[in-house]
């Protein structure tokens, strides 16, 4: 069995990832248990390992043999066998803590102070073959609906609130209502959505059911992170000439009022971007270049007018909170509070409200591995996670 997956973090990341990708079923995203019948890991003629249950729900189509929901593989049931390996490293594991750095106590503690109760992993969907390297999502408040951006053949994957897969859209392709490589999606106040492509250096709007309203291209030269106000008006960040710019649309007509105005320059490679419903602030996830060209995300707060507020970037945060730090995307909650996600550390912190001083604390930590993208949904917060290709909601 490989785990050439492992960063070379602390020991505590590893012990992160080896519990969350190595220690559970891929297919049903519960723990492997020795103890239950239904649990214990199992071995495919293939090399992957399910639980016995799903092997025994996956063979039903084919008497005797099931596909790898993996490799697509045809593996004969009666091959498997017990996966023992895994049954002795979870005993090993068992009574070691996830995360020596990030108490537990401490992040359920800010996880209250910030939502009022403490958040919770309630919801786990997708995982890969339905999501394939996922790298933005949106959800919309009215209906729950949430909307992922992958590399599947069809680019954007439509979740209902209990995690149902409704329908995808956005075939590859440079035409209008083709995707070629998307990034981002964001959700309008209306219920449209908005994606940006950079492999067609363009930003495109669609229905929530996948109808193309219109294409901007607005001279954009890598449009790359994407969010909007409360008046509908789209904020894009162009990694490749360091901009944000402000496009305005007439959804219901489909036509550009106002086609790529630069509301903030000078910045550095900037990805992901979030806009404050309550105060109106921006924030804009950069990865600078330092000294001899290394590569390093800052923190970027704008005000309303767009003038910069604050700005940190993930070594200082370090610093801060005694783990290294890797930025990876941005978003405010429905009170305003600044959250920012750690791909490193699997981590969700809290900046607390931005127009006050910024107070750095974990707020959510359990079972991420590699998330990439964040957002507010109601009373919950929705996580797409790069590691294991999932979408988490945190209640």
């Amino acid at each position: 069995m490989s785990v050439s997956f492992l960063r070379p973090w602390r020991p505590e990341g590893a012990l992160r990832e080896i519990r969350v990708n190595l220690l559970e079923c891929k297919v049903c995203f519960e723990e492997f248990d020795a103890r239950r019948e239904e649990r214990r890991p199992q071995n495919l003629s293939c090399g992957h390992v399910l639980c016995a249950e799903c092997i025994g729900a996956l063979s039903r189509p084919l008497p005797g043999k099931l596909e790898c929901p993996f490799c697509r593989r045809l593996c004969p049931v009666d091959a498997t066998s017990h996966c023992r390996a895994l049954c002795d490293l979870q005993e090993l594991l068992l009574l070691e803590p996830a995360s020596p750095h990030l108490d537990k106590e401490e992040v359920e503690e800010n996880a209250s102070g910030a939502s009022g109760k403490a958040l919770r992993l309630t919801l786990t969907f997708g995982g890969w073959g339905t999501l394939i390297n996922p790298t933005g999502l949106a959800a919309t408040p009215s209906s729950g609906s949430v909307f992922v951006v992958h590399d599947g053949e069809k680019r954007v994957a439509v979740f209902t609130p209990q995690g149902k897969k409704r329908h995808a859209f956005g075939e590859r392709g440079k035409a209008g209502g083709e995707l070629c490589h998307p990034a981002d999606v964001a959700a309008t106040p209306c219920g449209h959505l908005v994606v940006t492509d950079p492999g067609d250096q363009a930003v495109k709007v669609f229905t929530s059911r996948g109808t193309h309203v219109v294409t901007v291209r607005g001279g954009f030269s890598l449009p790359w992170g994407v969010d909007t106000d409360g008046g509908g008006n789209i904020l894009v960040s162009d990694l490749r000439a360091g901009t944000l710019s402000r496009v305005r649309v007439d959804y219901k007509h489909g036509v550009v009022l106002e086609e790529g105005a630069v509301v903030a320059s000078h910045l550095e490679r900037p990805k992901a971007v979030a806009c404050c419903r309550v105060n109106g602030c921006t924030a804009v996830v950069e990865h600078a270049s330092g000294a001899r060209r290394q590569s390093y995300a800052r923190l970027t707060v704008l005000g309303p007018d767009f003038r910069v507020l604050f700005q940190t970037d993930a070594l200082s945060l370090s610093l801060k909170a005694s783990v290294k730090m890797g930025l990876s995307a941005v978003t405010f909650d429905a009170n305003g509070h600044l959250l920012v996600v750690d791909s490193l550390q699997g981590t969700i912190w809290t900046f607390g409200h931005v127009q006050s001083v910024p107070v750095l604390a974990p707020l959510v930590a359990e079972r991420l591995i590699r998330p990439v993208g964040l957002v507010s949904l109601n009373d919950a917060l929705v996580v797409v996670d790069g590691g294991d290709h999932t979408v988490k909601i945190y209640s």
